[in-house]
């Protein structure tokens, strides 16, 4: 079966999010004079690690002072999103076989309706490890939360906390904006 130009399109948009697996979705830096190189966390579709070797360790010795949890290497959302991405690279080359243009767009909005929930999955991820503080901790000001920002810049304390996507990030989106040329494309054909 021969594709026309837009199932090749929403091909390569359906192939372009398994990038995730090669590359990190999203990172968060800590900048502070106590610490000449910044220290940061890349945040992978499977897991959580320093962008450094000690980055996480000193991230945790840090948190620990003012009562935050620990940074886990592991979280629960890490054993269905790789199947959600591959589920969906499988759907989207689906629809490109199928080479019906409006399931093109139901691709899009379905990856934008999941991005969506992902991103509100992180800030409420955030939100809890910035604010639910050990009562117990050495350092308490009242008042003071600790999430860092869901995406920009963002100062805390002594910190300037730097949360952007990564790679692996660029690619989902650049794969989500494909699959809506592919549909325009298909609707010009």
């Amino acid at each position: 079966m021969k594709l026309n130009r837009s199932g090749q399109m929403m091909i390569l948009a359906a192939l372009l999010p398994l990038a995730l697996f090669l590359f990190p979705i999203w990172n968060i830096t800590l900048q502070a004079p106590q610490y000449p190189d910044d220290i940061g966390m890349d945040i992978w579709i499977t897991h959580i690690e320093g962008h450094r070797e000690n980055d996480l360790q000193n991230i945790n010795i840090m948190n620990h002072y003012v009562g935050m949890k620990e940074i886990p290497e592991h979280l629960p959302e890490f054993e269905f999103f790789p199947y959600i991405v591959a589920g969906m690279s499988l759907l989207g080359v689906l629809f490109a076989f199928i080479g019906n243009n409006k399931l093109f767009l139901a691709w899009f909005i379905l990856f934008v309706i999941l991005g969506i929930l992902g991103m509100y999955d992180f800030y409420l991820w955030e939100y809890d490890y910035g604010h639910d503080l050990n009562p117990q901790a050495a350092i308490k000001i009242p008042g003071q939360g600790y999430q860092p920002p869901l995406i920009g810049a963002k100062q805390i304390l002594n910190f300037r906390a730097i949360s952007l996507p990564m790679t692996g990030a660029y690619f989902l989106f650049g794969g989500i904006l494909l699959s809506l040329a592919a549909f325009f494309k298909g609707r010009k054909q």
